[in-house]
């Protein structure tokens, strides 16, 4: 560690000794060079793009310039210490900008050696605060973030990101994202490029399907199915079977009135309309993203950043053990756990099946067979605390699955930084995947089509009845488990990354607040911030990606569901920025051309979506059915649909009760009952009785070929759409190989240039040879 120059000193409690690194022009100068970091050579002059003409309507949203774009673009060579004088190096001091320092150093930091161990050599920083030597490595802030720092020199970078982009105040403004890239680097720059065009693209997304929802909520009072079911001549006139063996009675279907009422809010025509609308927004935010992110990497230098570079760089971890083979231990970890999660939804399943029939018996007036509540069914009551229930459980089992799936990875030793974060991204993901979406899974697919009817009802371990779906459908218990999870998830992480994190730093600081500022040094106060940490940025993409499953999966059940996450995203940008300029420790700089692995986790989702969404609306919504009966089985030409209810719910005689699913009681002697909502069985006078009618088979039919139809249409659509958007906006790609040839022809010219001056000084290596065969190689790429 001779290459550095250190600052000692003792903290003001006496209690902390900090050390502070420096690394000279020379350090600097060999690692930029082992790194590849590009360095500016000439000051850019191909032509700014032509201006917006919607750039006058869009100036309020705009920021200053000099926060924008708060340097001029150049263009720009790795670097090499053999070429200095070709770059523009006008001060040592402020050549390589703040994040490339620390970039550097924090790569000489995890190789240093320090010692050896039983003949094995030891290094690297992350060892040293492993085993305490250390409490904590950081690059340092520039200034305080309320104020600018008192030297002139100073460009107080973290006091402009907190003025005009930390602030909530400031969240109609658009993204200061090239001063975000070069005091925090790029790869954090691109994770909030990204979050704000995700952001955007939510709002085209938030308006249709507040449209929609507005659709169904005008036309509530149109809806013939409700009018039937909240008819006391129809619906109070039909009595429904019990819901549960023995304890639950008798009830009328108008005791659903409310819920039918409000199920038609989210389960109408333009349900469908939303469902294939979603599955070609999502194909335009993936390629249009495509195109945003050729542009940054272009204006930010990161054209040639393959991936190969990362691959040179190998984890101290992988340099410093001799890798055993741990993967099978590792995968059987992994099915373990997620075993474990599937244990956990069936223990939320026998829970729903448990307190289904509490509530059903509970929420029963045995003498008017009328509900407690007419809104709150046995059902919606099931559904709304099972989803409490389930969204605790996945918070608890979250926190041990992250500490489990680092435990994992870091058993497999990978290779690479990369590597390390590709499978620690896809485990994690896989956990948050099954954690979060099982119970909507279940609503959706499995929640009423496993019923069965009197005398030959489903069993869960032969103990638990299955539960039935509501008279009006099981997408008003999908909404709202869609809506308390995803709700949920988002203030729960709100809280945890803007208040915890607050409170934390409040009671760190409690003794420093009795100290003069003078007194508090600026290493120290930046030690008493938060850790941002090596995987922080790889928790804002996980929320973010689960946020985007709940508002693609299933978002045909709950079209606010984009609305949701549009409110959210806004305030997720501003809480992001303002706990990272406020509460944390500046992060290590790194760099990214991409927001990785998570584009193709994203392209999974997408396409997995058209197939959720296509059975939400097959399966769980009532349109196929109502659609079959519209143009197959209604008799009534002046209102097709008058007779449905009557039509959809099967006949059972009350005498063919078993014991085992008999009442107790049967306050007026009814002779018969109805089953499930559309289950269509033959009536008990039918040859056939209690058998699937031909009606069943009809819909089951035309659900499936509607899955087909809508899959087809919607990948067809899909695929010309991300074919028609080309990856790389046109104007980008000239401009790249412009740069690329006038950078060519740039370096070209300086080495020409030390060649004549070599044959001017007389040097004999530079032989005239040499000078023909560099001035052919100009005459090449001028052809070029």
């Amino acid at each position: 560690m001779s290459d550095f120059t250190f600052l000692e000193q003792e903290s003001e409690d006496g209690k902390i000794f900090f050390v502070k690194i420096h690394a000279p022009w020379e350090v600097l100068i060999t690692y930029a060079e082992v790194l590849n970091i590009k360095v500016p050579i000439r000051e850019n002059d191909i032509p700014p793009m032509v201006e917006n003409p919607l750039d006058c309507v869009l100036l309020p949203f705009r920021l200053p310039e000099k926060v924008m774009h708060p340097e001029p673009d150049y263009f720009t060579a790795p670097f090499s210490k053999d070429k200095q004088e070709l770059y523009l190096i006008n001060d040592e001091s402020t050549f390589f900008s703040p994040s490339m320092r620390n970039r550097i150093v924090n790569y000489i930091l995890t190789r240093c050696p320090y010692g050896t161990e039983e003949g094995k050599k030891k290094f690297g920083i992350k060892r040293l605060l492993n085993n305490g030597t250390y409490t904590a490595a950081y690059p340092l802030h520039d200034c305080q973030y309320w104020k600018k720092a008192s030297d002139p020199n100073c460009d107080s970078e973290r006091y402009t990101l907190y003025m005009e982009w930390a602030r909530f105040l400031r969240f109609y403004k658009e993204q200061p994202l090239d001063l975000i890239r070069k005091y925090y680097g790029e790869k954090i720059g691109i994770y909030f490029a990204w979050l704000g065009f995700y952001t955007e693209m939510l709002f085209l997304a938030a308006v249709v399907g507040l449209i929609c929802f507005l659709y169904g909520l005008f036309t509530m009072d149109e809806n013939m199915s409700s009018k039937e079911i909240c008819d006391p001549s129809i619906g109070g006139e039909i009595i429904m079977c019990p819901l549960c063996d023995r304890d639950c009675e008798y009830w009328r279907l108008n005791t659903t009135c409310e819920s039918s009422q409000y199920s038609h809010l989210f389960d109408n025509v333009a349900t469908l309309f939303f469902a294939i609308f979603m599955g070609i927004w999502v194909t335009l935010f993936l390629e249009f993203w495509k195109r945003r992110q050729a542009r940054l990497k272009y204006q930010w230098d990161l054209v040639d950043f393959e991936e190969e570079q990362q691959q040179l760089q190998l984890r101290p971890e992988y340099e410093a053990k001799s890798v055993l083979s741990c993967r099978c231990v590792s995968n059987l970890s992994f099915c373990a756990q997620v075993s474990l999660i599937i244990a956990s939804m069936i223990a939320v399943i026998v829970y729903r099946l448990a307190v289904y029939a509490a509530f059903a018996s509970l929420m029963e007036n045995t003498q008017t067979l009328q509900p407690i509540s007419g809104l709150l069914t046995p059902q919606l009551a099931t559904s709304v605390t099972a989803s409490c229930l389930n969204f605790v459980i996945i918070m608890i089992l979250n926190f041990f699955y992250e500490r489990i799936a680092i435990w994992i990875t870091d058993m497999e030793i990978p290779r690479t930084h990369m590597e390390y974060e590709n499978r620690l991204t896809m485990k994690m993901f896989l956990f948050q995947f099954v954690n979060y979406y099982s119970s909507c899974f279940y609503v959706a697919f499995f929640k009423g089509k496993f019923v069965g009817y009197p005398g030959a009802y489903t069993y869960m371990f032969n103990r638990w009845r299955n539960e039935e779906c509501d008279p009006a459908g099981c997408l008003i218990e999908l909404t709202t488990q869609l809506t308390i999870v995803m709700a949920g998830k988002q203030i729960w992480g709100n809280i945890q990354e803007a208040i915890v994190p607050w409170i934390c730093n409040w009671w760190g600081r409690r003794k420093a607040r009795n100290n003069p500022e003078n007194l508090y040094s600026r290493w120290e106060q930046d030690h008493d911030l938060q850790s941002f940490g090596a995987l922080g940025l790889f928790y804002e993409y996980l929320e973010m990606v689960i946020q985007f499953g709940f508002i693609t999966l299933f978002v045909a059940s709950f079209p606010l569901a984009p609305l949701l996450a549009l409110m959210n995203n806004i305030l997720e940008i501003r809480v992001d920025s303002w706990k990272l300029t406020t509460q944390y420790r500046r992060p290590v700089a790194a760099k990214a051309h991409s927001i990785g692995v998570w584009q193709e986790i994203l392209n999974g989702m997408a396409i997995l979506s058209v197939v959720t969404n296509a059975f939400i609306v097959a399966f769980t919504s009532d349109m196929i059915p109502r659609l079959v009966y519209y143009y197959a089985y209604s008799e009534n030409e002046d209102s097709p649909m008058s007779g449905y209810i009557n039509n959809s719910l099967s006949v059972f005689l009350i005498s063919d009760f078993p014991e085992r699913n008999e009442p107790k009681e049967n306050p007026e002697n009814f002779v018969i009952c109805r089953l499930a909502y559309r289950d269509y069985r033959y009536p008990p006078d039918h040859e056939k009785r209690y058998l699937h009618s031909m009606q069943f088979w009809h819909i089951l039919a035309a659900k499936l070929a509607f899955i087909i139809i809508m899959e087809h249409v919607v990948f067809i659509v899909k695929f010309f759409v991300a074919w028609m958007i080309p990856d790389v906006p046109a104007d980008v790609k000239a401009k790249i190989k412009r740069e690329k040839y006038l950078t060519q022809k740039i370096l070209h010219e300086y080495e020409l240039e030390k060649l004549k001056e070599r044959l001017c000084q007389g040097d004999k290596r530079a032989t005239e040879k040499e000078f023909i065969a560099t001035e052919g190689r100009m005459e090449l790429s001028r052809a070029m």
